[in-house]
């Protein structure tokens, strides 16, 4: 059976408190977990993990507002395991994402978001192109690292994109978990939360542009400065335009 080490960051002590340690799955230590307070970016919490060398398998990281059902592990390691069977080896897997592109693109996984049921049309397990960031998974020797440049946003279909370059396989799984995230669906969207998005976004653009089109749980990318409009158009009708901070 496979093994975790698990990692999140930490902006809120309330909202971890309240969601991953109180998580069935993770209650009273019953999964090895790192918790980074404060970090720069989503990099530099994972990162630092995957450098130490774990001994677990898969490295997973994990939002501080998931919260993962008892027995969630054994859930998982049996997903991964059948998946493996059907698709052959994987290096990154998820919960939730996308397969293809464009007008192709379809979702894949089965979580609960902010209350909301989501589930893809994709039969599961499915080799991915995108995955969501709300919990992934990167087995330990995949040589593979979030990239910094993305600070909070795209990491995941980056790392995706990184193991598909490489050789590499990234897959969904089915794996229920609930995402409690307080990031507004609808407009209007705080303006620095949108102005890191289009940031993000920018950078992610910029890097991965001889790929497109691609398509995240979020946004469909035809060309640069795709990212940008959307997070523009979830402001305030009246708000100024965004910064055009380049990558």
């Amino acid at each position: 059976m496979s093994d975790f080490l698990f990692v999140s960051a930490v902006s809120s002590f309330d909202i971890v408190r309240e969601r991953l340690l109180a998580s069935p799955c993770m209650a009273a230590g019953r999964q090895p977990l790192v918790l980074r307070w404060n970090a720069p970016s989503a990099a530099q919490a994972f990162n630092a993990v995957m450098d130490s060398r774990p001994t677990q398998e898969w490295v997973v990281w994990v939002h501080q507002d998931v919260v993962l059902p008892g027995g969630w592990d054994s859930l998982f390691a049996q997903a991964i395991a059948q998946a493996e069977q059907q698709l052959g080896r994987l290096s990154v897997v998820g919960t939730y994402g996308v397969v293809g592109a464009g007008a192709a693109a379809v979702h894949a996984g089965h979580v609960l978001d902010r209350g909301q049921v989501l589930r893809g049309a994709a039969p599961l397990p499915c080799l991915v192109d995108s995955l969501d960031e709300l919990l992934v998974a990167v087995r330990s020797d995949s040589g593979l690292r979030m990239d910094p440049a993305l600070g909070w946003d795209f990491y995941a279909t980056d790392l995706v994109l990184q193991a598909q370059a490489a050789g590499l396989q990234a897959a969904a799984v089915d794996a229920f978990c609930e995402h409690w995230s307080n990031t507004p669906q609808h407009p209007p969207l705080p303006r620095p939360t949108a102005q890191r998005i289009a940031r993000s976004g920018a950078a992610f653009e910029a890097k991965w542009e001889q790929q497109f089109p691609l398509t995240t749980t979020c946004v469909a990318i035809h060309q640069r400065g795709d990212v940008r409009a959307l997070a523009q158009s979830m402001l305030a009708a009246d708000a100024q335009p965004l910064d055009q901070d380049a990558p």
